[in-house]
């Protein structure tokens, strides 16, 4: 059952969404200004197509289905708070440096600051987390398992093939 908390979750998540695209814009102006150079561009709107498709697939299974909020609620509230804290962790770090694009100043240092001391790529832990773990929380399990594949393959395939390579080019 479709209840106030489904539509107040969702409201929050594409509110959020909107605002990390904005200050994602806003960074992009910011570093290209200072000569960053983009790499993997072409693939940019397969992932704007997989998110979007996720939060549209998500209300189809919880709006056409017996979905509810899930008795493990708990579980995956907890796995969402914990993502929550590793995306803005990960936003903090990298400052006017991060953004939904691969963007590289070339000669600057690779940042080494916040989770990126202890990991290339935390934002994608927190990202994968979310693509599973917030329909689960409405027992939409069907979207939870496809777009956790597909943003899987997405990553391993295209995005972090893209970023080590973009990485490479920077001061060690």
């Amino acid at each position: 059952m479709v209840n106030a908390f489904f539509w107040g979750v969702m409201l929050i998540l594409i509110c959020q969404r909107l605002g990390e695209l904005i200050l994602a814009k806003v960074n992009y102006r910011y570093m290209i200004n200072r000569g960053a150079v983009e790499f993997g561009a072409k693939h940019y709107p397969l992932f704007i197509l997989l998110h979007g498709a996720w939060m549209f697939c998500w209300i189809l299974e919880v709006l056409n289905g017996k979905a509810g909020v899930s008795s493990s609620w708990g579980v995956w509230v907890t796995f969402i708070l914990l993502a929550q804290f590793l995306r803005y962790w990960c936003i903090a770090s990298l400052g006017r440096c991060w953004n939904t694009r691969v963007l590289i100043l070339p000669g600057e240092p690779r940042i080494r600051r916040g989770p990126y001391r202890y990991w290339r790529h935390p934002n994608y832990l927190a990202v994968c987390i979310e693509v599973f773990c917030l329909p689960m929380l409405f027992s939409a399990w069907k979207t939870a398992a496809v777009f956790s594949v597909l943003n899987g393959l997405l990553l391993l395939y295209i995005r972090l093939p893209v970023e080590n390579h973009a990485l490479q080019s920077l001061k060690q």
